[in-house]
């Protein structure tokens, strides 16, 4: 079908015209609609690129009770998404081609977004020896980025073998910075309220340190790193050191940590708990001062859902994790947009060119201009609406924005000129072999 957007904003510019043809933006401008069009009335509406996620994590293969391809898919359509990386700690782990190209072929069928597998680093997540790196770079899944996140890939030979390997194919590690021996048993973040409350602290150091050593293995070896959910001052202040010496590393923040603090935590409520943990009102600040000065590089959802007896348990028992891509779009303008550190069009460099870059996926992040992918989204951002965890379309219900009134809706989303949302409700997958 081809789709008339009428009088929209693009990246928050002034009013105009975009036509979609057979999945190409075929023309911009003031255009006369015909009974070719579907018109959609696009007045007050921002349009952006596709959003791109680089934290994803879909579950399946294994553990389909939290989450699989298909409904994380529709989730991430519905949150504005049109491609998302899915991380590699399913069971069985994303380690070898075949699971890869699983999960890749998992994706197509559902037709909802551009499905990106991710590699684990190393074999079973155990952080003993490499996985099958290059077999998974030359699978029909092409995987570009490799992670064991969830894990912190803690052996520097090891993290240095990784970073050459992929440098041969112009790969990209993924590190979730994290010393495990300066984490065990953690529970919440270190400082007052885990010395109120009397839980085992995780010192910002623990992620410091770790994101010190790999920037400068980064630099030796010459490869790209990747920085994980960054959730510390102190993380920001090593990675702004890292880029202006010239080192390739990115880094993304999630929308929880742009808004969450450890405050949170008293209420002992476990859908708080997430790792790396909810950090202080300073922390907060400063990644919010981070994404505004290009020190972090991306929005990425960590989107972690699971199944209600995870969640629904005591503290200490629970997972770590909340979902993130039905609301990411919304905490970014609440956070980001609304306190004028960004516009539109910095939302889409982060949200979308530069997550697409990251992971080298060619035909996502595009400007939006005659002859491009049609992977958009158009928003709402007058728009207010509750979040309802069980209105969403993930089977985790874990989210921490439960019940707060958020601005900004997705009104339609499309991938390759296929609208997956329509009116903001899902609407049908694109044919794999479109």
């Amino acid at each position: 079908m081809n789709y008339l957007i009428q009088q929209v904003s693009i990246l928050g510019g002034e009013p105009t015209d975009v036509l979609i043809v057979d999945g190409k933006i075929a023309q911009i401008g003031s255009i006369e609609a015909t009974d070719q069009h579907h018109v959609i009335d696009a007045k007050n509406l921002v349009l952006l690129p596709g959003l791109v996620d680089t934290h994803t994590h879909l579950r399946e293969p294994g553990r389909e009770d939290a989450e699989t391809v298909e409904t994380g898919s529709q989730a991430a359509a519905l949150g504005g998404y049109t491609a998302v990386h899915a991380m590699a700690n399913s069971t069985p782990v994303a380690d070898t081609a075949g699971v890869v190209e699983q999960v890749y072929e998992l994706g197509r069928a559902a037709g909802w977004v551009d499905v990106r597998p991710v590699g684990a680093v190393t074999v079973g997540l155990a952080g003993k020896q490499l996985s099958e790196i290059g077999a998974m770079a030359d699978s029909r899944a092409q995987v570009k980025m490799f992670s064991d996140d969830g894990i912190c890939v803690w052996d520097p030979l090891l993290m240095r073998r990784a970073l050459e390997y992929v440098k041969a194919f112009d790969g990209v590690i993924a590190q979730h910075a994290q010393e495990p021996r300066l984490t065990e048993g953690a529970q919440m973040n270190e400082g007052e309220v885990s010395s109120i409350l009397g839980m085992p602290g995780w010192p910002a150091v623990a992620e410091e340190s770790i994101i010190a050593r790999d920037v400068l293995l980064a630099e030796h070896v010459g490869a790209r790193l990747h920085v994980c959910h960054v959730s510390t001052a102190g993380s920001v202040e090593i990675i702004r050191w890292a880029k202006a010496r010239g080192i390739q590393v990115t880094a993304e923040v999630t929308p929880h940590h742009l808004l969450l603090t450890d405050e949170k935590v008293r209420t002992y409520d476990p859908v708080f708990k997430v790792n790396p943990p909810l950090r202080r009102e300073e922390d907060v600040m400063a990644l919010r001062d981070g994404v505004a000065d290009g020190t972090i590089d991306v929005i990425g959802t960590d989107h972690a859902p699971h199944p209600s007896e995870a969640k629904d348990c005591e503290w200490g028992a629970a997972a770590m994790g909340m979902t993130g891509l039905e609301t990411a779009l919304s905490i970014v303008q609440h956070t980001l947009v609304e306190t004028g550190l960004l516009g539109w069009d910095a939302v889409a460099r982060i949200t979308s060119e530069v997550p697409a870059q990251i992971g080298r996926v060619v035909d996502q992040g595009r400007p939006i201009a005659v002859g491009e992918p049609a992977n958009l989204t158009l928003v709402d951002p007058a728009a207010r609406w509750i979040v309802d965890p069980s209105a969403m379309a993930t089977k985790g219900r874990n989210s921490p924005f439960a019940g707060m009134e958020l601005p900004g809706s997705v009104r339609a989303t499309f991938f390759h000129g296929h609208a997956t949302v329509l009116d903001g409700k899902l609407g049908t997958p694109r044919a794999a072999n479109a």
